[in-house]
């Protein structure tokens, strides 16, 4: 079915002539310069803005340049507070705090307008200044930086005032011995001592402070796995011995003393109770679900079994804060319970080591509806309304399923003037779609693990329906115009899929049974008129392969890895991969008809195998500095009935604002094709069955609101193999010489971070266009940025919202 993705806008840039850009830029640099002045007549009096500070890491010749440079930096993002934001030194939100003045009413617009757009100033302090000192030398010495020493100054210069620090920093001192104390033979004593395997304190390393506190949390939460439920970190000491002679320290992790049995005991689990709406235990009798496991449910609202699969706790094991963590997990990603409460009770006895598990459950309300209206463009040049209304069920079966019943319908139409070239078009849209998702795998054969998943396992059912209408425009004879359909497409959909989400890193989504059948109806003659007078025989031959009845019978495996960042880690991961196959089984059982294809039901069914992967690497150079890094691979193998992928269904493209901004969507490839240059053709779009995008951006952080970003980008489409039957050239193959037909494009960025939405605004242009001759593709040397026609030609806006990735 032809994919009308939403567009993010595209737009040619116009700029104005050298000399009146330049006459613009001196009058705003005045404008900053004159307003900038005005500040200061703000500042009360006695008092100074504070504009930053500076400091000076002052080491010996033990130090290199690398880590005394290092160090500095780390020193400056401790230094507080942080100056007011600026632009080119001028602070452009406290002139904005002052120019708007002090709002009458709490609640007013003058008062909304300051606390958005304005801010308090900064002012200086000398009592600042010598809180800074002490938490330079702290920070240092937790560092093991021992004995070093911070000074520093206020400089005032009118108004205006710079804070000034001196760090004298004295050799790092090492780890030398790790020695955890056994005071006795006791159950605990052996637990902790188990601990010492997996130490975060090794020798040779240099002594941090941080490092002794995570040592002690990871002690609590190995402890915490094996029973010992009222221990806390803080129960530990551990006490450092140093030699300033050799520059070592000596660490003993010991139990502090006078701690109470209480916290040192391994506690049992005994009755796990659960109360839905506040259902209270003295006046109704609750359901056993199984031995230890009791609900009250005064509403009958949920059944048991939902509350066993969740619920990973089992009476008369030891507690155990991994079971602790999926178990209250679980009841949450039920998307059922507006609060859910979690509280463990000691069992009331003089030497006890049982503790009751109680869960307080608030349920949401079972149905709701939701009703949404949009105003949108698309890729393809589109604009138009969109209406939907979502209708959900929660609890249907009572088992904490979940309903979703949509429909959604819309309007749109070409933006363009070539109603002389019949090139306007317009579509109506009707859609509706069913999901019905269970907190459970629908096989016989699964069974919930204790403690394991994060969350329960989902199977969700889909049943889809979109009806897709376009009309165009026809002249008369008297040059008059009047609006025809053209063709309709029906879509029908089926799906069945699990979800298994094994931990906060990595989620599994499986679908064994998909069913989509796309059929075309209503071609007017008018239409296919149009298609056969075309002076382009590519038009003849994509027509074929678009306006046909596609039945499509597949499966899909995806999996997604998010690896949950160290803490201070600078690097961040993220791995989205996949493979979708069609028509293999329906293959084996069906035999070929007398024109070799396969059919179902007299409809020839796709038959193909894809893979995708998608990885993301970032990397924070600075607090303020990140790389991000994507890679996207895609392949797809058409094999029997198909002679490529399904056309716009399933085949790839490039270019647009989230992908090679440089170029407008679909307007990349396939090989050295060109889509916009075959300005004969009906089909303006590029579709292949290979893929390869690379996309780096570096993106720096100016003030809570504005970000700015340099990138560049590159990747292109090709077909798998050669099929004369799609009208395109050998070149449009994947071949060994692929990376010669890269599109490449760069540009800057602005993005205006609201908190809640964030507005991106990318402006590209190309380096490289496959399309042209080789030897002729890098056009580089071409940039004209004071040229009005290579800007329009070749300067391309996107506007967004959210990052590209």
């Amino acid at each position: 079915m032809p994919s009308l993705y939403r567009k993010i806008y595209n737009f040619s840039f116009f700029g104005k002539k050298t000399k009146e850009c330049g006459i613009y830029f001196l009058f705003c640099l005045s404008c900053f310069f004159l307003s900038s002045c005005s500040v200061s007549k703000y500042i009360p009096q006695g008092e100074s803005l504070y504009t930053g500070a500076k400091i000076k890491t002052a080491t010996d010749s033990s130090f290199t340049k690398n880590e005394t440079k290092a160090l500095d930096e780390q020193l400056k993002t401790i230094i507080r507070p942080v100056p007011n934001s600026s632009i080119f030194g001028f602070p452009y939100k406290v002139w904005f705090y002052y120019v708007v003045g002090e709002p009458k009413k709490e609640k007013g617009v003058r008062n909304w307008f300051r606390k958005k757009f304005g801010e308090a100033p900064v002012l200086a302090s000398k009592r600042a200044v010598n809180v800074n000192t002490e938490i330079i030398s702290n920070y240092l010495n937790n560092e093991g930086y021992f004995r070093s020493t911070a000074i520093g100054e206020l400089i005032i210069k009118g108004k205006k005032a710079e804070a000034m620090y001196v760090a004298n920093v004295k050799p790092r001192y090492t780890i030398s011995k790790v020695e955890f104390i056994q005071k006795d033979t006791s159950a605990f004593s052996k637990s902790l001592m188990q601990t010492k395997a997996g130490s975060l304190l090794k020798v040779g390393e240099p002594y941090r402070f941080d490092n002794i506190k995570l040592e002690r949390d990871r002690i609590d939460k190995a402890l915490k796995l094996n029973g010992y439920y009222y221990f806390r970190p803080d129960f530990l000491i551990i006490k450092a011995d140093s030699n300033q002679n050799t520059r070592q320290v000596n660490l003993f992790l010991e139990l502090k003393p006078n701690i109470t049995q209480t916290s040192l005991k391994q506690y049992t689990i005994k009755d796990i109770l659960v109360f839905v709406d506040n259902s209270d235990s003295t006046k109704q009798k609750s359901v056993q679900i199984r031995k230890g496991l009791s609900v009250f449910d005064s509403k009958k609202a949920f059944k048991g079994q939902i509350f066993n699969d969740a619920i990973s706790f089992r009476s008369g094991r030891l507690y155990n804060s991994q079971t602790h963590d999926a178990s209250l997990s679980r009841l949450i990603n039920l998307r059922n319970f507006k609060f859910v409460k979690n509280r463990f009770e000691m069992v009331n006895r003089s030497d006890s080591a049982l503790i009751n598990v109680i869960y307080d459950l608030t349920s949401l309300k079972n149905k709701s509806l939701q009703a949404e209206f949009n105003a949108l463009t698309r890729s393809n040049n589109l604009a138009g309304t969109q209406l939907g209304v979502n209708w959900l069920n929660r609890n249907i079966f009572k088992g904490a399923e979940i309903l979703k019943i949509g429909v959604n319908t819309g309007f749109d139409f070409q933006l363009g003037n070539k109603i002389n070239d019949e090139n306007l078009n317009s579509y109506y849209r009707l859609a509706g779609d069913a999901d019905l998702t269970f907190p459970r795998f629908l096989l016989p054969f699964y069974r919930v693990r204790a403690g394991r998943n994060q969350a329960l396992p989902k199977t969700n059912i889909n049943l889809g329906y979109e009806r897709l209408v376009q009309k165009g425009i026809g002249m008369n004879e008297d040059s008059s115009t009047y609006r025809y359909n053209q063709y309709t497409i029906t879509s029908l959909r089926s799906s069945l899929s699990y979800n298994l989400r094994k931990n906060a890193a990595v989620e599994h989504n499986f679908t064994p049974l998909s069913i989509n059948l796309i059929r075309p109806k209503n071609i007017s003659e008018e239409f296919v008129d149009r298609i056969f007078r075309s002076s382009n025989i590519q038009d003849l031959l994509r027509y074929d392969q678009i306006l046909i009845t596609r039945l499509i019978l597949g499966g899909q495996y995806n999996i997604v890895y998010t690896p949950i960042q160290a803490p201070k880690s600078r690097h961040y991961f993220y791995l989205n991969a996949g493979f979708d196959i069609a028509g293999n089984l329906a293959g084996l059982f069906v035999k070929k008809q007398a024109d070799d294809s396969k059919r179902i039901a007299n409809t020839v069914f796709e038959q193909y195998a894809r893979f995708d992967l998608e990885t993301r690497y970032y990397l924070d150079l600075t607090p303020s500095i990140r790389l991000a890094n994507r890679v996207i691979l895609g392949y797809g193998l058409p094999y029997g009935n198909s002679k490529s992928l399904p056309t716009q269904i399933k085949q790839y493209f490039v270019g647009g604002s989230n992908s090679i901004r440089a170029f407008r969507a679909r307007s990349i490839g396939p090989g050295d094709f060109d889509v916009i240059g075959d300005s004969t053709s009906i089909f303006t779009t590029a579709y292949g069955d290979v893929k390869l995008e690379l996309n780096s951006e570096l993106r720096i952080k100016v003030s809570q609101i504005i970000n700015l970003a340099a990138f560049i980008d590159a990747g292109n489409i090709w077909l798998a193999k050669y099929n004369d039957a799609l009208g395109y050239s050998e070149n449009s193959v994947f071949g060994k010489n692929f990376y010669k037909q890269l599109a490449v494009g760069g540009g800057l960025g602005l993005r205006l971070d609201f908190t809640y939405v964030k507005l991106r605004l990318d402006l590209a242009t190309p380096f490289c266009k496959p399309w042209l001759p080789e030897g002729e593709r890098w056009v580089i040397q071409d940039i004209k940025p004071f040229e009005k026609t290579w800007r329009k030609q070749n300067l391309i806006l996107n506007i967004a919202v959210d990052y590209p990735f």
